[in-house]
């Protein structure tokens, strides 16, 4: 019996899961998790989803297991992955930004630059880069890896098909007992550091742990990847190429809504005036000559000025509605 075809698609746990899940949805995935499972389900025959920690993603896609994935442009520099990149996708766990990595040091540290760190001792995940950044800079400094934010995991390489096809299942009650509140000052001051190399969107974790951020090491944003033999794969390909659109469409829509409402032909100018002169409305003529009929995308955060003075303007029938998708 032939097997039908679909790819391996890999989202990532933690920090980013329920902006990814959520993601997903508003792109016309419903995929459902199993708190028992690497492998969750998707309504999508020809697309088999599963379970990744950002860090590792870019290796499984680089090596053949997954056919695609969604994960940080950070991890990927960091594993040196040969990917092919398909899409930047700008949004993290709280908001639609990048986010950075800072180089940081208790509030009380007499560094104030990273030439002050000459000789002195960094704690992060993002080893090699970190590396790298100091190499590049010239100082000399030695990088630990932290161990903060780890978990334990099965060697997902061997077991990734066997997951897909529910022949088993992953424990992951490690997953409930790692906390993501990060190193604090105390912290760095017990392991004999000199600073840390971590991930924000805000910094304000940072503050409320008493670092102070001197340089940022690097700005990264989620992109979704590619294997190359499958992207070389025309079927594939395709493939890939529209669950892009789909994500790329649901981050475009996002915070945004579409506003309908009807307007005398006499006042349409008026109305218009009062829309941001960079949206370019839909007018259509309606049954009544009289009448027309005009739509509009906007940010959802301007919508509730805007209607009050739509509806002093003339327009009337006015209705609000969620975008789900935005494809330009």
């Amino acid at each position: 019996m032939t097997q039908p075809k679909r790819i391996k698609f890999g989202l990532p746990k933690g920090s980013l899961e329920k902006a990814t899940l959520e993601l997903m949805n508003r792109a016309g995935y419903d995929v459902q998790v199993s708190e028992r499972s690497y492998a969750p389900t998707v309504d999508d025959p020809e697309i088999a989803i599963v379970m990744l920690r950002a860090q590792e993603m870019s290796r499984y896609v680089e090596l053949g297991a997954l056919d695609a994935g969604l994960t940080g442009q950070d991890w990927i520099a960091e594993n040196d992955s040969d990917i092919q990149v398909v899409a930047d996708l700008i949004y993290s766990k709280a908001r639609m930004v990048p986010v950075r990595w800072v180089l940081a040091v208790p509030e009380e540290s007499p560094v104030r630059k990273p030439e002050d760190l000459n000789g002195g001792r960094i704690a992060t995940e993002l080893l090699k880069v970190t590396e790298k950044y100091f190499r590049n800079k010239g100082i000399k400094v030695r990088v630990d890896f932290s161990w903060g934010a780890t978990e334990i995991k099965p060697s997902l390489e061997q077991v990734v098909d066997r997951l897909l096809d529910g022949e088993i299942r992953v424990e992951e009650a490690v997953d409930e007992m790692v906390g993501e509140d990060g190193l604090t000052d105390k912290d760095v001051r017990n392991r004999g550091l000199d600073a840390i190399v971590d991930v924000t969107e805000t910094g304000s974790s940072l503050r409320a742990n008493r670092l102070r951020v001197i340089d940022t090491v690097m700005t990264s944003n989620t992109q979704l990847i590619a294997n190359k033999a499958a992207w070389a794969d025309p079927w594939k390909r395709s493939k890939i190429e529209n669950l892009t659109m789909l994500i790329q469409g649901a981050i475009e829509a996002k915070d945004k809504v579409g506003l309908k409402m009807n307007v005398p032909r006499a006042v349409l100018k008026d109305v218009l005036a009062v829309l941001p002169a960079e949206k370019s409305p839909t007018v259509s003529n309606l049954a009544d000559e009289g009448w027309v009929a005009v739509e509009v995308i906007l940010p959802g955060t301007t919508e509730r000025e805007l209607v009050p003075r739509l509806k002093r303007a003339g327009a009337s029938g006015i209705i609000v509605y969620p975008l789900n998708k935005v494809i330009h």
